[in-house]
């Protein structure tokens, strides 16, 4: 008999197949502790440190797969699983367990317990974070016990859990699984972004009654609409099975009142621009190029960056431009942010120290102008080269004042002055300002007075504004970019960069939620740029926006005291 159970629905797409649940045997139901006596501590502690090494080393081979074939930010989930791996407090605890006579898997068990517990006695974005502390552990257990990983779905599989870590969502393949439903979960746990950007079709947090569902029984998985459908019956199956999800659209939509909105993607390399344009995206709103400088033992050349800036162009290309004799089609626009370093992203063989380089010390633009001077010079070297190619654009993260805005720009003109000096085909890039801190949506006027453009990177200002490191989970929670105090940050820049002719562009993860679309363009935003499999499902929310309907929501959003009021106003959960 056909049922309907409800969850969270984490993308647009459908999917229908047979349930297959992910084997459900716990790596921390041990063996009964032996004999003290019998445990030989010099060497139980070797076993933790070879298994530690071994998961660091698979953690980060993990994080480099998922930044070449998901994205760049995604891949960041890995590095905060690291963090728990290599915290000395877990580390001292292990360390005790094993001298008090336990051997080595049953002192990882009880070093992770205790904070296990405590996260999962939170709410919100904080409970979740007992998954990658469970995912960790479970990782070393394995390691330890030398077990295998958990054999693959069946090709068509719809794969139900109890919860997801993200180590088990990277072993799922998204063109081999129909969709993914689990008991547990929220929407901003580590799995379900991966889940996102993966396009695969998924509900979480379903609850008790999915446990009924045996192995075999046809599900379907609308995660549009958060729903579950167990045994569909033809109608819904047929419905679920013939929708792929919002169509591709290539190209550029415009709301109900005909307002043009440029629907861009966040990228880490030329090959997620291809994919991205596969996708729809109207170009790249954000190129992380600090991921071309990862996983290496010095930086990349100007050369080498060169040829990645032409090639993420060259996925752009659009015949009609040509035929109308137009090389440099404007809404093929490939925005380039210069090196962003510092805070949470880590470039080893800089050498970048923790509170120097902190969210508050020297980092983006900060570091470009002082310590990684030659490394910005040869990186606007390459763009100014690529930017002979087609329309690429420049954009100086983390920005807080018109004077340090200044000094890039002074030193882009220098190294034009140094290329056409040298005979090297060259152009001048279209100028941009990362508005990251509560300085520079401030000053909003004075940077667009500067440059063609402001983009919100919404993560980050959300983290300012409100004091809150977003990766510090007790705090976490208040680095809601619906907290109201934030919106009127985003208001304040639209405002300001109109007075100066420039437009605004939103990159931070609120670009890729269609249900933030209406409030984004409200608030005058011009485009939105987010992880290439959301940008389908934007698209179609743009163009289902009424224009006056954006204004009124947004007014409302601006009025509120809450993040729950704003949501009320947007009427999602």
């Amino acid at each position: 008999m056909s049922r309907r159970l409800d969850g969270t629905g984490l993308t647009a797409a459908t999917g229908v197949g047979p349930a297959w649940w992910l084997d459900g045997s716990d790596p921390a139901d041990l063996p009964t502790r032996p004999d003290p006596e019998t445990i030989d501590p010099s060497t139980e502690r070797d076993r933790f440190g070879a298994a530690r090494e071994a998961v660091r080393a698979a953690l980060e081979r993990e994080r480099e797969r998922t930044a070449r074939e998901v994205g760049g930010e995604e891949a960041a989930v890995f590095d905060a699983h690291v963090e728990f791996l290599t915290d000395p407090a877990i580390e001292s605890a292990v360390d005790g367990s094993i001298e008090a006579g336990h051997p080595a898997p049953h002192a990882v068990r009880d070093a992770f317990a205790g904070h296990i517990e405590t996260f999962e006695a939170m709410e919100g974005r904080m409970a979740e974070r007992a998954d990658d502390l469970r995912d960790v552990r479970d990782r070393l257990l394995r390691e330890l016990s030398d077990a295998d990983a958990t054999a693959g779905p069946p090709d068509g599989a719809v794969v139900l859990a109890t919860r997801l870590t993200p180590s088990e969502v990277t072993r799922l393949d998204p063109d081999r699984v129909a969709g993914v439903a689990t008991v547990l979960g929220g929407g901003t746990a580590h799995a379900a972004i991966l889940l996102r950007s993966m396009g695969t079709p998924a509900v979480v947090g379903v609850g008790e009654d999915l446990r009924s569902v045996d192995d075999g029984v046809v599900v379907g998985i609308d995660a549009a609409t958060g729903t579950v459908h167990v045994d569909p019956d033809p109608e819904v199956r047929d419905r679920l099975e013939s929708s792929d999800g919002p169509p591709v659209v290539h190209d550029r939509v415009t709301t109900r009142g005909d307002t043009a909105v440029t629907v861009a993607a966040n990228v880490g390399s030329a090959a997620e621009a291809r994919a991205a344009m596969e996708r729809g995206a109207d170009g790249v709103g954000l190129f992380r190029t600090e991921f071309l400088f990862l996983d290496r033992e010095a930086p990349p050349d100007e050369d080498e960056q060169y040829e990645a800036y032409r090639d993420a162009l060259a996925a752009f290309t659009r015949t009609e431009a040509s035929d109308a004799g137009d090389p440099h089609d404007p809404y093929a626009r490939v925005i380039v942010r210069t090196l962003d370093v510092g805070g949470d992203k880590d470039v080893p063989y800089l050498d970048l120290d923790p509170i120097e380089n902190g969210f508050l010390g020297v980092r983006g633009i900060r570091f470009s102008l002082g310590p990684g001077r030659d490394l910005f010079e040869a990186q606007l070297r390459a763009c100014c080269r690529a930017a002979a190619a087609g329309p690429l654009a420049v954009m100086f993260p983390l920005v807080s004042t018109p004077g340090e805005l200044d000094e890039a720009v002074a030193i882009l003109e220098d190294v034009l002055d140094g290329l056409r000096a040298e005979g090297v085909e060259c152009a001048r890039p279209e100028l941009g300002v990362m508005v990251e801190t509560p300085a520079a949506a401030l000053s909003a006027a004075a940077l667009a007075r500067r440059v063609s453009f402001l983009s919100l990177g919404t993560n980050d200002l959300s983290g300012y504004v409100m004091a809150a490191q977003r990766d510090v989970d007790a705090v976490s929670s208040l680095a809601d970019p619906l907290q109201p105090a934030v919106l009127r940050a985003i208001d304040r820049t639209v405002r300001g960069a109109r007075e100066e002719g420039a437009w605004v562009g939103v990159c931070g993860e609120m670009a890729g939620d269609p249900d933030l679309a209406r409030l984004l363009i409200g608030l005058g935003v011009e485009e939105l740029s987010m992880a290439a499999p959301s940008v389908p499902a934007v698209k179609a929310a743009v163009a289902a926006i009424d224009d006056d309907d954006a204004r009124r929501v947004a007014e409302a959003a601006l009025d509120a005291e809450t993040p729950e009021q704003v949501r009320s106003a947007l009427s999602i959960q």
